[in-house]
């Protein structure tokens, strides 16, 4: 896949999925948030809240939760979490809340899977 029709890919995976939290009850905080520049950025697909959790979620264009979750590297999960560390000294008042990484995958037909916890910091 070309990378202009990827990146089209994934922002339309992300549109699916943040409509399909918000319909869900979550509260949708913030989209493609990113931090810094270079290899010490910190980049989140979308951060969403509701009731006592604040989820940092990497969305991914894949059939399969499976197949979302082989496609995410350590490095990316640094990059993760690098930016919500960011993003939460950005918004102190979250800070209480329980943090989760969870993944969500938008197949190109059918509802998006969304895999709570599907990581925690350091994994």
């Amino acid at each position: 896949m070309a990378r202009g029709s990827a990146d089209a890919a994934g922002r339309r995976a992300e549109t699916v999925a943040a409509l399909t939290l918000r319909f869900l009850g979550w509260a949708v905080l913030a989209r493609r948030f990113t931090s810094g520049r270079g290899t010490g950025a910190g980049e989140v697909d979308l951060i969403v809240a509701r009731g006592p959790y604040l989820v940092f979620a990497e969305v991914k264009a894949r059939p399969t939760v499976e197949a979302a979750l082989e496609s995410i590297t350590a490095e990316q999960r640094r990059r993760i979490e690098r930016g919500a560390q960011a993003w939460l000294a950005l918004n102190p008042q979250y800070a209480e809340r329980q943090v989760r990484f969870d993944v969500i995958a938008v197949p190109s037909f059918g509802r998006p899977h969304h895999l709570a916890d599907a990581w925690r910091p350091g994994d």
